[in-house]
């Protein structure tokens, strides 16, 4: 299991959109990698919960997240050999910590929470709630949106991760994005 969360060696650069749900990461994810001509990471805990809310009617519980990690990673590790310049990545394992230490009493799994923290990244784009709410089968947090924010902020904080806040409209995001983008795919040549 645990070289299933392990992040395989790659010749791109590596972003992960990071964040609140609703915040616009997957929409962005997508612009991206369209600018790129590059491919992105989509989340995979969407489809995985997605499916049991389908069938079992019920959402993410704590034996839950190393499969969503797993396959996350599957998805990661996979998709990182198909480009050499820039991954957009979804979501990553330390948002699965994140989640799991905000829904569970302050708890990770330490398999998880060790690839969550071993995993590496060139760029966090956090994203902020300035967008509108939209509800779905999986979103349930509306009202604690400032708490999971502060949240995520706090963790890229605590880890030392390179991070840039996003906050305006899509257009704003996408420019400030490309910007921090291009500046790394120009250190790399």
């Amino acid at each position: 299991m645990e070289k299933n969360l392990k992040q395989q060696p790659s010749n791109c650069i590596k972003v992960v959109l990071f964040g609140p749900e609703s915040t616009g990461k997957t929409t962005l994810s997508r612009h991206l990698a369209r600018y790129y001509n590059s491919v992105w990471v989509p989340e995979y805990a969407r489809e995985y919960l997605q499916n049991k809310w389908n069938e079992e009617r019920k959402t993410c519980e704590p034996k839950d997240l190393l499969p969503i990690a797993e396959g996350q990673m599957l998805l990661e590790n996979k998709l990182a050999q198909k480009t050499d310049t820039v991954l957009i990545c979804d979501t990553d394992l330390l948002e699965t910590k994140v989640y799991s230490e905000a829904y569970y009493i302050g708890s990770c799994d330490p398999i998880l929470e060790k690839y969550a923290l071993e995993n590496s990244y060139d760029l966090y784009f956090l994203t902020y709630i300035d967008t509108p709410w939209e509800a779905d089968d999986l979103r349930d947090k509306p009202d604690e949106r400032e708490a999971m924010f502060k949240a995520f902020e706090n963790t890229l904080i605590k880890y030392k991760r390179p991070y840039v806040l996003l906050k305006g409209d899509k257009k704003e995001r996408l420019d400030l994005a490309v910007k921090h983008i291009d500046n790394l795919l120009k250190s790399k040549k």
